[in-house]
């Protein structure tokens, strides 16, 4: 048995807008979010483009939902299809936070995402009054200020805050959870994904250790557990049990963090140098991404999707490098031997790459036959501080301007989408 008293008893407050892209979209066309048919598309010009987002009302009545295609939504007058404006929703997030900084100061906030942050208001309370008065007049001026719906989830940890949220507050607008609910309101979640944290993988490898319900979890073996997952599995089993010692703003899950990239092409690609054109210009952004926090990763994943016009199908291969790295050639060279190994020659439209097994890039292993290595991983930093002073665009690879190429176009949308 864990003993509680001896946890942080914070009032942690996790915010999630409802259906954000498509909420802000009905407001700006005037309607009511949540009884309005919206649905966010990429691209109204192709029949394929990928649904961003969906009113509540578009997800339970037709079943659109983010990631259906716009040839699957009906021709129904009450429908609204819209292009996103993501610059507008970034602006309007970063207002909506500005109504958080009210009742706390900054150092209490932490936006998790675009739609989703978290509060810590224990020192407010004498204040505002207590957590739940609190998310009410937060949820109050929202609607207010913005017509823009939200739920909020409250515990005494980031996790339990995320975790009532996601299983409550989405169905009740405002809910609290405290560690006497963990019994009996976490641990008969199953499947097990439905719990945040767990992915179908680890979903899949749990229930073939007989594991399908979080009580199950909680009451499973530590030390089986650690010898499976390593560090994970012990987080995965105190999480079972709803204890969660980060502090506000820190990942929740450690040893999670990755660093990838997924790409919907916007055509079929036939030719292999095209294809290893957007494999290049993925490779660039992911390791940019990687040096900007300051990580190095041992573990490099490529998969790549066939077009549907040959039945789909496709490949997703990881392999193991010896020396962490973030240089944006190194990873290439490893994902060009993946390609070469597995790629059968079919149309691509769809590829992913991911970088993770990460480490702290503070120091760097030097290697006796590979003198160049510091200044490779020198020059990659410096090209980010000219992109991060001048713009993404401001300095791209040669493979940007030919006809594969995707990075030119992308350095003009935001979140990779239109503005």
């Amino acid at each position: 048995m864990i003993d509680y008293s001896l946890l942080p008893q914070n009032k942690i407050l996790c915010i999630d807008m409802k259906s954000f892209y498509a909420s802000c979209s009905a407001v700006m066309e005037g309607l009511d979010p949540l009884q309005s048919y919206i649905a966010i598309v990429g691209d109204k010009q192709r029949q394929g483009s990928v649904v961003l987002a969906a009113s509540p009302r578009l997800k339970k009545e037709f079943g659109i939902k983010t990631g259906s295609r716009l040839f699957e939504i009906p021709n129904d007058p009450k429908i609204r299809i819209v292009e996103p404006k993501m610059a507008t929703y970034l602006r309007i997030s970063t207002e909506i936070t500005r109504v958080f900084n009210r009742y706390v100061p900054k150092e209490a906030i932490h936006v998790y995402s675009v739609d989703e942050s978290f509060m810590k208001v224990d020192e407010v309370v004498h204040l505002w009054g207590d957590a739940q008065t609190i998310a009410r007049k937060i949820k109050n001026d929202i609607e207010r200020e913005f017509q823009l719906p939200c739920t909020i989830g409250i515990g005494p940890n980031m996790l339990l805050a995320k975790l009532c949220l996601d299983l409550e507050a989405k169905q009740t607008w405002i809910a609290e959870w405290t560690y006497d609910d963990v019994q009996t309101k976490l641990w008969k979640v199953s499947p097990l994904r439905e719990m945040w944290g767990i992915g179908r993988r680890i979903e899949k490898t749990l229930n073939s250790m007989g594991i399908f319900t979080v009580g199950q979890l909680a009451q499973y073996d530590l030390s089986i557990l650690e010898k499976k997952f390593g560090i994970m599995g012990n987080q995965l089993y105190h999480h079972a049990w709803g204890v969660d010692l980060s502090d506000l703003g820190a990942p929740i899950i450690e040893g999670q963090i990755s660093f990838g990239k997924s790409q919907i092409l916007l055509r079929d690609y036939k030719d292999e140098q095209e294809i290893k054109h957007v494999i290049l210009e993925m490779c660039e952004e992911v390791a940019f991404r990687a040096r900007n926090h300051r990580k190095a990763g041992r573990t490099v994943s490529l998969g790549i999707s066939y077009s549907q016009d040959e039945y789909g199908g496709g490949f997703h291969r990881s392999r193991t490098i010896r020396q962490p790295t973030n240089v944006t050639m190194e990873l290439y060279h490893v994902c060009l031997e993946i390609f070469q190994a597995h790629y059968t020659g079919k149309t691509v439209r769809q590829i992913s790459l991911a970088l993770s097994n990460m480490v702290d890039d503070y120091e760097l292993q030097l290697d006796l036959f590979d003198s160049g290595a510091y200044k490779r991983r020198k020059l990659g930093y410096v090209v980010d501080s000219v992109r991060k002073r001048f713009g993404p665009g401001s300095l791209l690879r040669a493979v940007s301007y030919t006809a594969g190429g995707t990075a030119k176009h992308r350095a003009t949308l935001v979140g990779g989408h239109k503005m």
